[in-house]
């Protein structure tokens, strides 16, 4: 039995250093210039954590990317949005390293990627070559720096993976030449009543409160007179910051002990695609949405199961139910181990609270998180699947008649400060169709500065039905305007000798671009699609057209309601 026991414990704790690298220094450098960060693994995002780290390029496309380790280049991607143009590539150490949002790559792969392009007739591609197609060795040159996909600015995000279920592992715990030693900023404490029986300074109701300090050392200002009666968690405001860089980043842990006693330890160095959602309900995600203000909870939401906390005791919450006075203590840490620490007391109140009064709203519907939970009223239906939740709910709904532009009541769903991690269902049925306009009709989302989204939605049983990862205000609209094509001044018969490309501009009011289908002389051509800037983008290809002669061109976009605009035009280049 005591070598059961002792085999037991091994593979646990063997599992718990799983993620943390044998051999730290297997990596180079990316990059030949001086690394900078943007950007930290596990920053928090909303809907996902970041899954690498961002080094800075000096404001500018182009700098070149060398392979981090020996290896061969299994995956390449071309997306409009996400990593843009990126590389993937398999080492023998067992991980896999990541290269995103590049404007191109060396010349070999280029060549390759535009002629599987061109076969496919797809801008959006992903490759995976032969093992035996594109070897690398540490230090040469793959590809170039860029601004592609859904970056922000100019930067190289890079990733360390696990080759085996490729599960990003944070690339601060190898060494490849990154200096910090800044201890983290904390900024703020929040207190939570967990329940409608805890009074926070005799108040049922969060209190945040700005902390002082700094160089690792944090307090709470003396005037700040914490007591808490029943049970409660913590949160905190916090950053870190690497030498050389203004920029603010995530911490990599976060522990909480009260009397001495850990009870809660979150450690970010790794995480899987699968469960990144989670972020929505580590932060306060109401005060985000609120106040664009990330608090990371020290304590677990019932249903939060997010790898990263350890040996988390109750959840991390705590019961104030005495006269004593307590000791907390909040460490935070980098991935060099530079610390701080909020040290702050408690004044633990005996005196059994009282509910605090006020009857709950006829129109609030107690859901369960641990349960499949439904909703329905007049020409509404709403289906919150098991582990959508993070939390009980206390559902809301309302309604209001619709404008003109709507075929339905405009429905409150609940509001958009409830985060969810798997989508629910949504129908809603019209007040009447037009005529002959039943597949031009879709589920609208309505935000607080009247922006519509149009939501991909199909027909059951005379409703309009959706899978949705967010609640809000919506309602039944239609889509009838096709795609707008704006040519930048590109008109017929413009005369382009000496340009280097083509930029169109395509956008659609509501439903969303589905499709482009372009060609030039009646051949399909290779648009690159920036999305975040709406253009189209063809670059001038004398392998492909003839230069110095006149070309015609077509391109026809088309929308997610199959409304479409067609442009045609001839130019010489």
């Amino acid at each position: 039995m005591l070598l059961i026991r002792f085999f037991i414990f091994s593979i646990l704790f063997l599992s718990t250093l799983n993620d943390v690298p044998k051999d730290k220094s297997i990596f180079i450098p990316p990059v030949k210039i001086p690394q900078l960060l943007s950007a930290n693994f596990g920053d928090l995002r909303i809907d996902h954590f970041h899954s690498g780290i961002d080094i800075k390029t000096q404001g500018v496309t182009g700098k070149e990317v060398v392979a981090s380790a020996n290896g061969y280049i299994y995956r390449i991607s071309i997306t409009p949005g996400g990593f843009g143009n990126a590389l993937y590539i398999r080492h023998p150490s067992g991980y896999s390293t990541v290269y995103g949002h590049l404007e191109r790559f060396v010349p070999d792969i280029e060549n390759y990627v535009k002629a599987q392009q061109y076969e496919k007739k797809s801008f959006q591609i992903t490759l995976f070559p032969a093992k035996d197609q594109f070897p690398v060795k540490q230090g040469e040159l793959i590809a170039y720096s860029g601004n592609s996909g859904s970056s922000g600015g100019p930067h190289l995000h890079f990733e360390i993976r696990k080759s085996d279920g490729e599960k990003p592992i944070n690339p601060l715990l190898f060494d490849f030449g990154m200096v910090d030693n800044i201890k983290p900023v904390i900024e703020k404490l929040v207190i939570y009543p967990i329940n409608r029986l805890t009074l926070i300074n005799n108040q049922n109701s969060i209190k945040k409160i700005n902390v002082t300090g700094g160089h690792g050392v944090y307090t709470v200002p003396q005037e700040n007179e914490i007591s808490i009666n029943g049970l409660a968690g913590f949160g905190i405001k916090a950053y870190d910051m690497l030498n050389d860089s203004p920029n603010k980043c995530a911490v990599y842990s976060i522990e909480l002990l009260i009397d001495s006693t850990s009870v809660f330890k979150y450690i970010m160095d790794s995480f899987s695609f699968d469960e990144s959602r989670y972020v929505n309900s580590h932060i306060d995600y109401e005060t985000y949405m609120r106040e664009n203000t990330y608090i990371e909870r020290v304590f677990v939401l019932p249903d939060d199961k997010l790898s990263a906390y350890k040996n988390v005791i109750n959840r991390g919450l705590c019961n104030f139910n005495d006269d004593k006075l307590h000791l907390a203590e909040i460490i935070v840490s980098d991935a060099n181990n530079n610390k701080s620490v909020l040290t702050f007391q408690i004044k633990g109140k005996l005196k059994k609270s009282q509910p605090v009064a006020g009857l709950i709203d006829k129109n609030i519907k107690i859901m369960p998180y641990n349960k499949v939970n439904k909703f329905s009223s007049e020409n509404i239906s709403i289906n919150i699947p098991e582990g959508a939740l993070y939390d009980t709910l206390y559902f809301s709904y309302k309604k209001e008649k619709g404008t003109n532009e709507m075929f339905s009541d405009l429905h409150y769903v609940d509001d958009k400060f409830t985060p969810v991690q798997k989508a629910y269902s949504l129908s809603i049925k019209p007040a009447y169709i037009p005529a002959g306009k039943e597949s031009k009709m879709l589920l609208v989302q309505l935000g607080d500065d009247q922006k519509r989204s149009g939501i991909n939605s199909t027909w059951a049983e005379g409703n309009l039905s959706a899978d949705l990862l967010s609640f809000g205000r919506f309602y039944v609209g239609i889509d009838t305007i096709a795609p707008i094509i704006s040519a930048n001044g590109f008109v017929s018969g413009a005369n382009l000798t000496g340009k280097k490309e083509i930029r169109i501009k395509i956008t659609d009011e509501l439903s969303g671009i589905k499709s482009y289908e372009p060609s030039i002389d009646g051949k399909w051509a290779l648009f690159e699609y920036d999305q975040k800037n709406d253009m189209l983008i063809y670059k001038f290809d004398e392998t492909r057209i003839t230069k110095g002669s006149k070309h015609n061109l077509s391109l026809k976009v088309t929308d997610n309601k199959d409304n479409f605009s067609v442009y045609k035009c001839n130019f010489i280049w």
